[in-house]
């Protein structure tokens, strides 16, 4: 896993070459919960990074990037509050369509798999605390891919909206029996397109 965390950033510079390339900084808001668990609720959170747009003609583009994104959610037991916090580097690789809706404006529709690589975060159950990823802590998975997908606006060649969706495909722990929950995120996002 690694080595193709590596080649999608090696590969990602290597596009940096070609005119069609454009890089952006983003920023956002998240709101994660996770499936198949009615008592879950969700958590706000955060997401921030860099994005790359590589055009292959006026309305159709490869767009991937790297973004720190913080998940989570809560729920009550018996009485108990709990809490997960995880923070995950998310890798899209989306296929994006896009259409004029003005002089200065691009409707933006895109959607393709993401991969996501646990950096840490915290659970708290009440008063107690622990690391979630560390192999002496719990039973985290460090990996996570799912579906994204996603709406926009490009206004003015440099400015960017967001709309987001993540479900992801694997349990975050490991699970005996009965469902598995996965992750679920929505996110709205501003970026700035150099």
């Amino acid at each position: 896993m690694k080595k193709f965390l590596m080649t999608a950033v090696l590969g990602m510079f290597a596009l940096a070459g070609f005119s069609q390339v454009k890089w952006d900084a983003r920023v956002g808001m998240n709101f994660s919960n996770m499936t198949k668990d009615s008592e879950a609720k969700a958590l706000p959170g955060f997401n921030l990074g860099v994005g790359m747009d590589y055009g292959f003609s006026e309305n159709w583009s490869l767009q991937s990037g790297l973004m720190i994104s913080s998940k989570g959610w809560k729920y009550k037991e018996e009485g108990e509050k709990m809490t997960f916090r995880p923070i995950y580097l998310d890798i899209p690789i989306l296929a994006a369509y896009k259409f004029n809706i003005s002089d200065n404006t691009k409707f933006v529709i895109n959607a393709g798999p993401y991969l996501a690589f646990g950096l840490g975060g915290k659970a708290k159950y009440g008063d107690v605390d622990y690391k979630l990823f560390k192999s002496d802590e719990g039973d985290w998975k460090r990996f996570d891919l799912g579906i994204q997908y996603g709406i926009g606006l490009e206004l003015s060649e440099h400015y960017l909206i967001n709309l987001t969706g993540q479900n992801g495909f694997i349990c975050p722990w490991d699970v005996d029996e009965g469902d598995k929950p996965k992750n679920m995120t929505f996110s709205i996002g501003v970026g700035y397109r150099f």
